[in-house]
């Protein structure tokens, strides 16, 4: 902890100005935690893992003979991811006080400076890019592509602009579980990319969700999510919309089997059936709380499921 703590300090700033002393009291390893969004890259492990696993067990190489891959990947994808997550922070620095849920981050306080902040986006993507090319070519150019479409299509270019931003940023999003694969099987499956499918089409009622609970955030921000621009109703119409485009996602993961595939329907039909029960609330912020809680748990238990299924 003491080490953790010192490297981070090396980014402090020591001024004992007025907008540090609004700011709570917290622990370097907190902050550093919250600058590389560890709940994002704790998430993305998961899908990582899982088209990892799914790559072993369908070409028939042995889990306990790969360790070496299995931790380049682990290690690769958890860099690059938590450095993309960095360098956003770095570049939203400027619209992150006016949400709530942003306003907190060391890049937004100045507990860290935004010189330190982008040396270790830049490091952790560098070092993050080493370890996967350890693996295979693939899973490094796939790891690359998910930089570039986060920071630069996403961050910088969509997100500021377009109501389009959410679908524009699930590309970086559904690219974790390609890189787990590649990592074991350059020549990608048609399981892989149904992976990519499921968390691609996953991304924008789970992120609509969120965008109605902080809506006037998002509002205050001047950035124009879809629910900022077309309203609740248009959105829940597209959170309904996108989450039936999941329906027939399963039915392309035959190798799993008619249990798995059972699971992920009944997953599908009850996010629909959430927001159906939710209506009777008629609060919209609550029937997005209930979709985005839902999303949640959704995907955990769809990805952990996988590998439980070839266990069995």
């Amino acid at each position: 902890m003491s080490n953790s703590r010192a490297f981070v300090n090396a980014g402090l700033k020591n001024s004992e100005g007025s907008l540090e002393k609004e700011v709570p009291r917290t622990t370097a390893w907190k902050e550093f935690l919250s600058l590389i969004k560890i709940g994002i890259v704790n998430s993305n492990l998961i899908t990582t893992f899982t088209g990892l696993w799914l790559a072993l067990h369908f070409t028939g190489k042995g889990f306990l003979n790969h360790l070496d891959i299995i931790l380049y990947t682990i290690i690769g994808s958890s860099l690059i991811i938590a450095g993309s997550c960095a360098l956003n922070n770095y570049i939203d620095r400027d619209i992150d006080p006016f949400m709530e849920r942003t306003k907190s981050r060391p890049t937004v306080t100045g507990r860290i400076s935004p010189a330190f902040v982008a040396a270790i986006s830049f490091l952790f993507i560098g070092v993050g890019t080493i370890f996967l090319l350890l693996t295979t070519v693939t899973a490094a150019l796939i790891g690359v592509v998910g930089v570039f479409s986060y920071i630069v299509l996403y961050t910088i270019w969509s997100k500021r602009r377009y109501v389009s931003n959410t679908i524009i940023g699930s590309i970086s999003g559904a690219v974790p579980p390609l890189i787990g694969w590649a990592a074991v099987d350059a020549n990608l499956d048609v399981m892989a990319w149904a992976l990519f499918l499921i968390m691609f089409i996953w991304q924008p009622p789970h992120f609509y969700a969120l965008a109605m609970r902080r809506c006037e955030e998002y509002r205050a921000a001047n950035v124009p999510m879809l629910p900022v621009v077309k309203g609740f109703k248009r959105t829940k119409l597209s959170i309904y919309l996108w989450v039936a485009a999941l329906l027939p996602l399963p039915f392309l993961l035959p190798e799993l089997g008619m249990p798995f595939m059972i699971l992920a329907t009944l997953l599908n039909i009850g996010w629909i059936a959430t927001g159906i029960y939710a209506r009777k609330f008629k609060d919209d912020i609550k029937w997005a709380t209930l979709m985005f809680v839902y999303s949640l748990q959704y995907l955990t238990i769809m990805f952990v499921a996988m590998v439980i299924i070839t266990l069995i």
